[in-house]
């Protein structure tokens, strides 16, 4: 574990944050260790039901530490191969079978900005921004940004995103599927930490296997598809939560996970 990234738990939730304020929670080594170690950590423990993602002192990430970048010089392979070691939590995280919300006030840059739209939903403040901040020191996108961002916005937007390195305040974010919702600074991680209970009482196995289908959606054609989804119906058919969902249907008792939903007790469904 390192200071710069905190872990807390609220209940059923795993909060990581960012902290590196002085740095902008810009990512260095020590930055990019911690967030490995806690979503794999968050992977592994079976009480995590959802992850919240979020920057100390209102800024979420400022994107790479281009200072240490500067001093660091390294061979054009050691480079390609420190780039190639990030994907390796980076798809980890993309790919979490469980509900990951960003958390996002103030500016979300570059890697930063990829960061967020790893997660499944971003909650932003008015003074959320984000930016493909690449091109104006003549860097293409990294941290899955070929892969993230023409899956949100569409190609001709993600390339206007990329070209331009332009900033979108929280309501083009919005109007343009990045941010899920924006709500005041002040009440941010209360609504994220919210969202985040909601999904306490859902099946991990059920959310977990749509996410992964969902995720491979683009690249997959029709019938593979359903072949994916048949296998994971018949698997999330045999879970316990599907069986005590089915007896609570029957027996015209609420179901324990429907939305909205008040927020639970931080102990989660049983699957």
């Amino acid at each position: 574990m390192t200071e710069f990234v905190l872990r807390e738990r609220h209940g059923a939730t795993l909060v990581i944050t960012l902290n590196r304020p002085q740095r902008r929670n810009a990512f260095d080594l020590e930055v990019r260790h911690g967030l490995a170690e806690a979503i794999l950590d968050a992977r592994d423990d079976d009480t995590v039901k959802a992850v919240v993602i979020t920057g100390a002192q209102g800024v979420f990430c400022a994107g790479g530490d281009l200072k240490a970048l500067s001093e660091g010089k390294r061979p054009i392979y050691k480079d390609r191969d420190r780039i190639r070691r990030l994907h390796t939590w980076f798809s980890e995280l993309v790919n979490l079978e469980k509900p990951v919300i960003a958390a996002v006030d103030g500016p979300a840059f570059g890697a930063g900005f990829n960061l967020a739209l790893a997660c499944d939903f971003i909650l932003g403040t008015p003074s959320a921004r984000f930016c493909a901040v690449f091109g104006r020191i003549g860097l293409v996108p990294d941290l899955g940004g070929f892969f993230l961002l023409p899956r949100i916005v569409g190609l001709q937007r993600a390339k206007e995103l990329v070209f331009t390195a332009r900033e979108v305040d929280a309501q083009e974010a919005r109007s343009l599927g990045i941010v899920y919702d924006i709500v005041g600074s002040d009440i941010l991680m209360d609504e994220a930490l919210a969202m985040a209970a909601r999904f306490h009482g859902a099946s991990t196995e059920a959310l977990g296997m749509s996410k992964n289908i969902l995720n491979r959606s683009f690249n997959l054609d029709q019938s593979t598809l359903a072949e994916l989804e048949s296998h994971a119906q018949a698997l999330a058919i045999h879970t316990g939560y599907h069986d005590a969902a089915v007896a609570r249907f029957l027996d015209k008792q609420p179901l324990a996970f429907t939305w909205p939903a008040p927020p639970s007790d931080g102990k989660g469904g049983e699957a």
